[in-house]
């Protein structure tokens, strides 16, 4: 778990980067088969080092089988090749997943009673913990210290989903969907950074578009798909940061470890974002929020007339989200980012646009899109101008909105003030 590792050192001879995939004894075991599939469909040389626990709930062959790899889970195995050190040693990523108390409280105090354990010391690549268990085991003070512990000292702990548990229980807990831990393990070896950089930081992330309605089967709205603010949300997850996400309207999946709170308004939008920015670090509204919202919505279904006309729409101005927490600050030293989706007209280009929403809004970045023709709007792929209010820009190329969303949270952390934050003993 050292801040310090070479990314591309213990990468193989054929480029495919290796990966511990660590399996605690839960009864999530079973998903992190389908994790184990993502990693290997996708050109990752996988070894899979379950605990003892772990075999009850899925064998041993099953993890052999789609690995292709044999299982081992005590260092008394294959003594000669010194598997408890050389597997720490030549990961480019660990991820255990599912991580339960019992685990993560072995980790945190340096046990080494197993070959997992012995791997997680030894290991100097990024290491990630994807925990499950019940709802009091997570809220419990010794798991809350020991995740403290974890990632004081460089590891990223994913926040657990919230949702049915075992039986009929139901709670924060549930272990994130094996698509999402692999999306951040990707980004995590992307990276290529063993100490996550916005670990203690908390975040602000807001995403897709508001609608306001007009009856109740219409609305306002937008082509936002929120699909950049996922990806913003779930970076600043994998950098290690604590992230609460107003998704507006978005149907995407939610991303692993981050709080999501679901809106549909601007007026909604803006009461989520002001309540969650009061503690946040950094704020980045990445939604699109209605500019007018009609003076008032029917409760009844609005009907064509027989004689064609077209019912008057009168409209009136949505709250200035940007502008409101830009020029409040809610806390000292926060970073606000803002988006602005432009396509210049006979007052300025795009560019000239953005400068002038920059300087209008009174925040720190400014995140320009050219959105000419539908560009951005429910694509994969991005490309903006980052404007600065201290005169400086960014020209962020064509590229994944991943990609975009890593530039953001880079010119972020510059920004952000040094964490004085203690976490107690270690």
């Amino acid at each position: 778990m050292s801040d310090m590792a070479d990314p591309g050192a213990s990468t193989e001879a054929g480029g495919r980067p290796s990966v511990v995939l660590g399996v605690a004894g839960g009864i999530a075991a079973y998903k992190a088969a389908e994790l184990l599939r993502r990693f290997t469909e996708s050109g990752h040389d996988v070894t899979v080092v379950p605990t003892a626990s772990a075999l009850h709930f899925v064998g041993e062959a099953t993890w052999a089988a789609l690995s292709g790899k044999p299982v081992r889970t005590e260092v008394w195995e294959s003594v000669h090749e010194v598997p408890h050190v050389r597997l720490g040693q030549a990961a480019d990523l660990v991820v255990v997943a599912p991580a339960t108390a019992d685990l993560l409280a072995r980790a945190a105090h340096g046990r080494a009673d197993d070959l997992l354990t012995n791997v997680l010391l030894t290991a100097r690549c990024p290491v990630v913990f994807a925990p499950a268990m019940h709802t009091e085991m997570w809220e419990h003070e010794a798991t809350r210290a020991n995740v403290a512990t974890l990632r004081r000292r460089g590891a990223l702990v994913i926040e657990p989903a919230v949702g049915r548990l075992t039986g009929v229980d139901t709670g924060k807990g549930r272990l994130p969907e094996p698509d999402e831990i692999f999306a951040i393990c990707q980004d995590v070896l992307a990276r290529g950074v063993a100490a996550p950089d916005l670990a203690g930081r908390s975040v602000v992330v807001s995403a897709g578009g508001t609608r306001e309605p007009l009856d109740p089967v219409r609305y306002l709205g937008n082509r936002s798909s929120g699909r950049q603010g996922i990806a913003l949300a779930r970076a600043a997850a994998s950098r290690g940061a604590e992230v609460t996400l107003v998704a507006a309207n978005v149907t995407l999946p939610d991303p692993a470890g981050v709080k999501v709170v679901r809106v549909e308004t601007t007026e909604e939008l803006r009461d989520a974002v002001v309540s969650a920015s009061g503690s946040a670090d950094a704020v980045v509204m990445a939604a699109a929020p209605a500019d007018f919202r009609p003076v008032s919505a029917t409760d009844r279904k609005i009907k064509k007339a027989s004689d064609g006309s077209a019912p008057a729409l009168e409209l009136t101005q949505t709250p200035d989200i940007l502008a409101e927490i830009s020029h409040a600050r809610l806390r000292p030293g926060q970073v606000v980012v803002g988006f602005a989706a432009e396509t210049g007209d006979d007052t300025g280009s795009v560019l000239d646009l953005g400068r002038a929403k920059l300087a209008r809004k009174g925040c720190d970045l400014l995140v320009v899109n050219d959105v000419r023709g539908g560009a951005v709007f429910g694509a994969d792929d991005n490309q903006a101008v980052i404007l600065a209010a201290d005169g400086t820009e960014a020209d962020v190329p064509p590229g994944s909105k991943t990609a975009l969303a890593h530039a953001v949270w880079d010119q972020v952390a510059r920004r952000l003030e040094p964490d004085t934050t203690t976490h107690g003993p270690d």
